[in-house]
């Protein structure tokens, strides 16, 4: 059936994603007249990266204004500009229906935000709006600030990279005050600064709503770390922090341990790619043998080194409640891939671990694999790009023949070859935990491959593997994916 056909959209379809796709403006008039015809199920339409300009959104726009039962509308990646903001603006003083609305990397700037915002004052149904990387600058900010004093539906915002800077941070902040109903605001790469990033804590500090705040890349630095622990200190709602790529180092990282040991609602904490040492992550592990409160920790591509390991191993043994820890990118070596799993042995919480990138060798393997025996609670595992190599594999393949807890395993860039291929063959054999299986780039050719068929005609349970990149055929590339999309159709039944 053409997209012309105006009664082309089912009457059971409920979402459809055409993202890119190229539908330009024409695509998007067809769309819009199927969308004042349907009026009985399609609740959300992704149309993300189609050349879309302000043509196509009025006339996206003018469907809004019959529609009743569209909730979700991705626009984002397209070429709507102001014009185009101010016609889906307009539309949404009128619709009823719909919650969210992404318009992320679209260039609507400052006055496009102010489109939108008058719009938010007089709407009663939108929740969750995206402007990510519309150039809506601190101007664009202040209008939207404005409406969040009086707006009381809207519960998620993204403002990501925007060119706010810390003017606009505080405009926004003067609004966090007032706003009782936004729960999740990402402000990253906006260029706040440490002054901006005080704004931030001082809002902290009185909000009682805001659950998840989202500043990565914002050179918040040291300073601007201390002014958020000081608010963690005193904050009773914030669950979910993101201060990855923000330069605080280890005195940054010292303020942020602090304040875990008094926090009592921070559930999620982000802090990759902050230059943190091994005297950062000692604070931080001293923290957490305190904190029962914190679940998941990235500290991914910092400096934690090996004597850090050890840091963060002592408190995995003490700790009763972090169950997911990112260390990957952090040159722990085979020494801190020793201290992990001693930790692991002990530890009844941790489910899920990433060590991606940390020259752990073969040596750092057989650590792992030996935790592995006797560990019954992580069931995600990430050791990719580590020169494993075959003899690292095969104690891994062996640990998995006797563990039945693991079901996600990463073993990506690892060099194993063909011979490593065949130990994890005979695993799977007799593993029946294990759900995913990554082995990209390793080297492992037809021959490798051969013997993972051998195996997935026994194993029932893998549903998903990743051979990519390891010059294997077609035909040997078929017949494994047929068997994993039969183990995947028997886990449905």
């Amino acid at each position: 059936m053409q997209l012309t056909d105006k009664n082309f959209l089912s009457l059971s379809l409920t979402t459809l994603n055409l993202a890119k796709n190229k539908i330009g403006n024409l695509g998007a008039q067809h769309l819009a007249d199927a969308l004042q015809h349907n009026t009985v199920t399609l609740t959300g339409l992704d149309l993300s990266g189609n050349r879309i300009g302000q043509v196509g959104t009025e006339y996206l726009a003018d469907a809004l204004q019959h529609n009743t039962t569209i909730i979700t509308l991705d626009l984002s990646g397209n070429q709507i500009s102001h014009i185009g903001t101010q016609y889906l603006a307009d539309a949404l003083q009128h619709n009823t229906t719909l919650t969210t609305l992404k318009l992320g990397n679209n260039p609507i700037d400052e006055d496009g935000a102010q489109y939108l915002a008058d719009a938010l004052q007089h709407n009663t149904t939108l929740t969750s709006l995206d402007l990510s990387g519309c150039r809506i600058g601190q101007d664009g900010a202040q209008y939207l600030a404005n409406t969040l004093q009086h707006n009381t539906t809207l519960i998620t915002l993204n403002l990501r990279d925007n060119r706010i800077g810390e003017i606009g941070a505080e405009y926004l902040i003067d609004a966090l005050q007032r706003n009782t109903t936004l729960t999740s605001l990402d402000f990253s790469s906006n260029q706040i600064g440490q002054d901006g990033t005080k704004y931030f804590a001082d809002a902290l500090q009185h909000n009682k709503t805001l659950i998840s705040l989202d500043l990565w890349d914002n050179g918040i630095g040291e300073v601007g770390a201390q002014y958020l622990g000081n608010a963690l200190q005193r904050n009773t709602t914030l669950t979910n922090l993101d201060l990855s790529w923000n330069d605080i180092k280890d005195v940054g990282a010292q303020y942020l341990a602090d304040a875990l040991k008094h926090n009592a609602t921070l559930t999620r904490l982000n802090l990759r790619d902050n230059r943190i040492g091994e005297v950062g992550v000692q604070y931080l592990a001293y923290a957490l043998q305190l904190n029962t409160i914190l679940i998941t920790l990235d500290l991914s591509k910092n400096e934690i080194g090996q004597i850090g390991a050890q840091y963060l191993a002592d408190a995995l043994q003490r700790n009763k409640k972090l169950s997911t820890l990112d260390l990957s990118w952090s040159q722990i070596g085979e020494v801190g891939a020793h201290s992990l799993a001693d930790a692991l042995q002990h530890n009844k919480t941790l489910s899920s671990l990433g060590l991606s990138k940390n020259g752990i060798g073969a040596v750092g393997a057989q650590y792992l694999a030996d935790a592995l025996r006797y560990n019954t609670t992580l069931n995600a595992l990430d050791l990719s790009w580590n020169q494993i190599g075959v003899v690292g594999v095969q104690y891994l393949a062996d640990a998995l023949q006797h563990n039945t807890t693991l079901t996600n395993m990463d073993l990506s860039k690892n060099e194993i070859g063909e011979i490593g291929a065949q130990y994890l063959a005979d695993a799977l054999q007799h593993n029946t935990t294990l759900i995913s299986l990554d082995l990209e780039n390793n080297g492992i050719g037809d021959v490798g491959g051969q013997y993972l068929i051998h195996a997935l005609q026994q194993n029932t349970t893998l549903t998903k593997i990743n051979v990519s990149g390891n010059q294997i055929g077609d035909n040997v590339m078929h017949d494994i994916n047929e068997f994993v999309e039969r183990n995947e159709r028997r886990r449905k039944l």
